[in-house]
């Protein structure tokens, strides 16, 4: 199974980033891309730039790049209770291209942040949308207070109610790679 994952976040130190990593390393037999939004950066999306430029590339670039994987995996950064700007934008393209942007990928959709409130707006915000945008979200888990629960040397996380957590959100992945082998 070809797994696609981000971090909705354009910092290169991201939290969210250090998440998706650890997530994808619990995963078995499954190939994984990791994308960075950074490389899929384009002008403040309005109407008129859309008909002076039509579809940019990096937008049609992240729209196959989805196409072509059989479950994605996003972390999200919360600035401001909502997406962070660099995300919204590449979300605003690609949703021009085909607004069904998610493709019916079964998605699992995580975030995380320093604080208390474990970017749980931008989260439920993203669950609640994705069917629009036909996205299949078959796990989620936000995680408070990030520095508290992962080592930033060792690359991971020390706080074993959240692991199970975090691999009962996964395991709606690894079920779905033993229906298509079946």
């Amino acid at each position: 199974m070809k797994i696609l994952t981000f971090a909705a976040s354009s910092s290169q130190n991201s939290i969210n980033k250090k998440l998706l990593q650890f997530a994808a390393k619990q995963l078995q037999d499954a190939e994984i891309e990791y994308l960075d939004i950074n490389d899929y950066e384009m002008p403040i999306f309005s109407e008129d730039r859309e008909k002076e430029l039509g579809q940019p590339e990096a937008a049609q670039r992240f729209f196959k790049k989805m196409g072509e994987a059989d479950a994605l995996i996003i972390s999200f950064a919360e600035h401001n209770g909502s997406y962070t700007a660099a995300f919204k934008n590449l979300f605003d393209w690609t949703s021009r291209i085909d607004m069904k942007l998610y493709q019916n990928k079964p998605i699992v959709m995580l975030a995380t942040s320093p604080g208390p409130g474990g970017a749980r707006n931008v989260l439920n915000t993203a669950v609640t949308s994705a069917p629009y945008f036909a996205g299949n979200v078959v796990g989620q888990l936000s995680i408070a207070k990030f520095y508290d629960v992962f080592d930033m040397e060792t690359g991971v996380i020390n706080d074993a109610g959240i692991i199970e957590q975090l691999s009962e959100a996964l395991s709606a992945l690894q079920g779905i790679e033993e229906k298509a082998e079946a």
